[in-house]
């Protein structure tokens, strides 16, 4: 006979639910399931910690709307002009935008060597920079690199708007 693969858990918060452990060793299931019974259900974990017990979409499209307000008071903050695009890529690069330039300021200014006066050379060099997809291709480069990432596009002979972005 097969070792059970689903067990019913009745939690130390009173509610029940069942536990698929099939993706544990057989020998472990029976440990597993006895310290998920001392243990509050994922519902009242989430909840005594003032967590949303919603959907992770739900949760996401509500993070996203956080970040992108920020990015829009930061961008209007900071004379940022608005980004070329579709709508889509003009939000994501508005918010890849605040990010790259956000973590910058604090690598090279709070962090680094930079000057703030330099540092108002950086930010002159960002507002030429309006396609939204070239923010969206920098969103993972490492933010010391700005400055010479500025100067490339400076420089590009590619055309600042992309009618795919």
């Amino acid at each position: 006979m097969a070792v059970k693969k689903s067990w019913t858990i009745n939690h130390a918060c009173g509610h029940t639910s069942q536990a698929d452990l099939s993706d544990r060793p057989a020998d472990r299931r029976a440990g597993y399931a006895r310290w998920l019974t001392e243990r509050e259900c994922a519902d009242c974990w989430r909840a005594a910690r003032g967590e949303d017990t919603g959907s992770k979409a739900e949760w996401l499209a509500k993070k996203r709307a956080d970040e992108q307000t920020e990015a829009e008071e930061w961008s209007a903050r900071y004379r940022m002009p608005p980004l070329d695009g579709t709508d889509r890529a003009v939000a994501w690069g508005t918010r890849c935008r605040y990010q790259l330039v956000s973590a910058a300021y604090a690598a090279l200014v709070l962090e680094g060597t930079t000057s703030e006066a330099a540092w108002e050379d950086i930010e002159e060099a960002i507002r030429p920079v309006t396609r939204a997809g070239w923010w969206l291709d920098q969103r993972d480069a490492d933010p010391a690199d700005l400055p010479e990432l500025l100067e490339a596009a400076a420089t590009s002979d590619r055309p600042t708007e992309n009618p795919h972005f």
